[in-house]
């Protein structure tokens, strides 16, 4: 049987090994005709459209170029996106969709490692790590920790979500065997869909002030952007920490740097508005804020659960199944 042609797309060449060990083109090649050394950074050129034009599969990744002219691509039937969403590659995803197009994307996938750095934030942060750490390189020595690190530990704490995304529901079930209270705020969230996840439903105002962790896990859109505000801000508990994995600007971050500066909360970001910080930014001199430059999504290894999950949709499609992680593109 004569395999799909499938091309890859993406920003740089050097993305396809990072994502597909060599065992995984292998296992990609038996079910579609693949050159991995093939990756369309650009879509213009002579040679760019004719090798879309005889594309079956298109195999995107990060920063793929966007099919703006759906007519280059008139055997296209389906994409498969080594991230998030399949249709920021894609300038007219409905037409795409009404001619048959199918998407699948690694929102899951990239999911995993996200979930895994906020769970570790968090039992880091209820157990005081991030002060003792810096307490004891500023001491050199041991100190009392029965008066100077009070109200610690993860028993019987409570952790507020802000989104019951892809992510968010992640955490959720990685937080699921320790002795935590998790409540959660997602406009989606129904008092069915809470009882299935185990947590508890309740509004915004409320977990911004019942979390000893608040997580934040919304998508940024012109509802959630600047989202977390100062009245927001205001709401958490005193010695609270405000976790930030989702999108910088879902925060006022002259709020927040105004409640940082206070003492008052922590606060550990992974995203910030505008990312990267300036040079200059206070946000790198407060001892009660834990800054990294973007790292709880995929990296390294992690990528390889993205081409793995790239490769299992491919071989979905081929066999005639529907796919693990379809992506509506008739809604994009």
């Amino acid at each position: 049987m004569t395999r799909p042609r499938a091309t890859f797309a993406m920003s740089s060449g050097s993305l396809v090994p990072q994502f597909f060990r060599p065992d995984l083109l292998d296992e990609l090649r038996r079910h579609v005709d693949v050159d991995p050394r093939l990756v369309l950074t650009e879509l213009d050129s002579d040679a760019a459209r004719r090798t879309l034009a005889a594309t079956e599969i298109l195999l995107a990744g990060w920063g793929a170029p966007v099919l703006t002219r759906a007519d280059d691509a008139p055997r296209l039937r389906a994409v498969v996106y080594a991230g998030g969403v399949a249709a920021t590659c894609l300038e007219d995803p409905r037409g795409l969709a009404a001619r048959g197009v199918r998407a699948a994307n690694a929102r899951a996938a990239n999911a995993v490692p996200v979930a895994e750095f906020a769970l570790a934030m968090i039992l880091l942060s209820n157990k005081a790590v991030f002060r003792a750490e810096r307490m004891y390189r500023e001491r050199r020595a041991f100190f009392d920790r029965a008066t100077e690190l009070t109200d610690t530990g993860n028993h019987r704490r409570t952790v507020g979500i802000v989104g019951a995304s892809t992510i968010g529901r992640a955490l959720i079930r990685l937080l699921r065997p320790f002795d935590l209270d998790v409540v959660v705020y997602s406009p989606e969230l129904t008092p069915a869909l809470a009882a299935e996840l185990g947590v508890r439903a309740a509004g915004l105002d409320e977990v911004m002030a019942a979390g000893d962790v608040v997580s934040l896990h919304q998508p940024l859109t012109p509802e959630t952007t600047g989202q977390i505000d100062a009245r927001r801000l205001a709401l958490m508990r005193d010695g609270a920490t405000l976790l930030n994995t989702a999108r910088g600007a879902v925060v006022d971050h002259e709020a927040l740097l105004a409640e940082l500066r206070s003492g008052r909360i922590r606060a550990v970001l992974d995203v910030t508005e505008p990312q990267p910080l300036p040079p200059g930014s206070p946000f790198f001199d407060l001892p009660n804020v834990v800054l990294t430059p973007h790292v709880a999504g995929s990296m390294g290894g992690e990528l390889h659960r993205i081409g793995e999950s790239v490769v299992a949709e491919v071989a979905r499609f081929v066999a005639g199944e529907p796919f693990a992680h379809p992506e509506r593109l008739d809604e994009a």
